[in-house]
């Protein structure tokens, strides 16, 4: 659904639609909530695969300094107990220099690190805007690269794609049956 209206806008605005979804990326980015995957997807169905893997990079990378440096600016006072769940992202707030850009590339290179976390405990450590941006850019070459081979290998509806798709579908089983016995 949301991937075929972002082909539709793509078609619309023609040479512009890299752009345009660099511009939506950002937009995912700032929410902080909102998975990427249906922009890869379009990125990846109308661009093909490498130009679309290389609009989705460039759109995360570029989202996550863009939303650094507005939850620099703001969100920090307003919620810093959101990092107080994890003692990295806690970490994270007391650095600064090195110590910071390895725990950013760090965070992006783990896989189940949610990205808002980290863009949001980076904004509020000590960290420097390059060196946030160095090593959140950095980080997200191989998820990224992981999540363009995945989403490919669906749309393509090839053996690997079922089987990626088997396995999520089985992850999300597990996760709700242990939602449920755990209450």
């Amino acid at each position: 659904m949301w991937r075929d209206q972002v082909l539709d806008w793509f078609s619309a605005v023609g040479p512009f639609a890299i752009v345009l979804s660099i511009l939506i990326n950002t937009f995912i980015s700032i929410l902080a909530f909102m998975p990427s995957v249906f922009l890869t997807a379009a990125n990846l169905a109308f661009f093909g695969f490498w130009l679309g893997t290389l609009i989705s990079f460039l759109g995360e990378s570029i989202g996550a300094v863009v939303s650094f440096w507005l939850y620099r600016k703001g969100i920090k006072r307003f919620a810093p107990d959101a990092l107080m769940k994890n003692k990295w992202l806690m970490k994270l707030q007391d650095t600064g220099g090195r110590e910071a850009f390895l725990l950013v590339l760090a965070l992006r290179l783990f896989p189940f690190a949610p990205s808002g976390l980290v863009t949001l405990a980076g904004a509020t450590s000590k960290i420097s805007l390059v060196g946030f941006a160095v090593a959140s850019t950095i980080g997200k070459i191989p998820a990224l690269l992981l999540e363009a081979f995945s989403v490919y290998q669906v749309l393509q509806w090839n053996t690997a794609g079922k089987v990626i798709l088997a396995l999520v579908a089985l992850g999300v089983v597990v996760l709700v049956v242990k939602g449920r016995l755990g209450r």
